[in-house]
């Protein structure tokens, strides 16, 4: 097996562990402390860590946008992200993450990369609400320890839509989208923990006629789980009684997809119910651990239709 392989094997495994690893990167000084905060991206995004190429400026380019790059013959938008958290690179732009998300390839200019670290996701904490929308959640790099160093971990699925509108565009109301039909009385339980992510999950579940909760990390979705529980037993009835599907990301503070997802098929009051993994961690390999983990299946965001199709193929093999 190759270096590279066995790296890929390695983070793999980490997921099923509740584990991954985290990129740390600077963007310079923030705030008026002025102090140069550290960044955190998920390493199954990064492509390549590459030193700062020549850049070409693009006519009408969004502002955030410094051109595009050459890399590998293939021609990849330059994102300030350093521009658009308004930090100040003191040291400039010299390292570029190219990354792979949601079947999209991009790079995001940053002033340096630090280090790599591995974290359980029970370290890192939402942060909904104290980021400006531009952070999903912060890790705590030494894990529960009392000074523990932060990051930063930002949501890139509401950078990419604010840098290019016109790619993520919403579902309009009264789009042609499939209308699906779940069993009485129950709902499609969804998790994400990108504020924009969930914006555009719920808009395609209307537009399908599906009710819905949602929740924002895995852990609320498996307490709301067990408090179904214990209510459907007192009332003789079964948790399908009352959900019909769950759909989660897999990137989420307190509890991943992963691990949600294998919670769910271990317990012997929950495992019928049907887990589609909805992420923008795509390739073979995550796909791959998706089946081991046991979810019914796993689809790249953001195409309503192919959300509504998996939905409609996976609550059509379990009647």
């Amino acid at each position: 097996m190759s270096k590279e392989l066995r790296e890929i094997d390695e983070r793999t495994n980490l997921a099923g562990n509740s584990m991954f690893e985290l990129l740390l990167f600077r963007l310079g000084e923030a705030g008026a402390a002025n102090r140069r905060e550290l960044f955190g991206i998920n390493v199954f995004k990064v492509r390549e860590i590459l030193v700062m190429p020549e850049i070409t400026v693009m006519v009408n380019a969004p502002p955030s946008v410094m051109g595009i790059a050459n890399v590998r013959g293939q021609m990849i938008p330059v994102i300030n992200l350093a521009a658009i958290t308004g930090c100040n690179p003191t040291k400039g732009l010299g390292i570029l993450l190219v990354t792979e998300f949601a079947r999209t390839t991009q790079a995001f200019a940053v002033e340096e990369v630090n280090e790599i670290v591995r974290l359980a996701w029970k370290h890192v904490l939402s942060a909904e609400g104290n980021g400006g929308g531009l952070v999903t959640s912060i890790a705590r790099l030494d894990g529960a320890a009392e000074n523990t160093r932060l990051a930063q971990v930002l949501d890139v699925e509401q950078i990419l839509r604010d840098v290019f509108p016109e790619q993520h565009m919403t579902i309009q109301e009264g789009a042609v989208i499939p209308k699906l039909t779940i069993p009485d009385g129950t709902v499609v339980l969804a998790a994400d923990d990108s504020a924009v992510a969930r914006m555009m999950i719920e808009q395609g579940l209307k537009a399908m006629g599906i009710p819905y909760v949602m929740h924002k990390t895995g852990q609320e979705a498996w307490d709301h789980l067990q408090t179904l529980a214990k209510q459907v037993a007192d009332q003789g009835k079964t948790i399908k009684d009352r959900v019909a599907l769950v759909l989660t990301d897999l990137e989420m503070p307190v509890m991943d997809g992963f691990t949600l997802t294998r919670n769910i098929k271990q317990d012997v009051r929950f495992k019928s119910l049907p887990v589609i993994i909805h992420s923008s961690l795509t390739g073979a390999t995550n796909e791959g651990h998706v089946k081991s983990v046991g979810a019914d299946a796993y689809i790249a965001k953001f195409e309503a239709e192919e959300l509504a199709s998996t939905i409609r193929e996976v609550l059509a093999k379990i009647k």
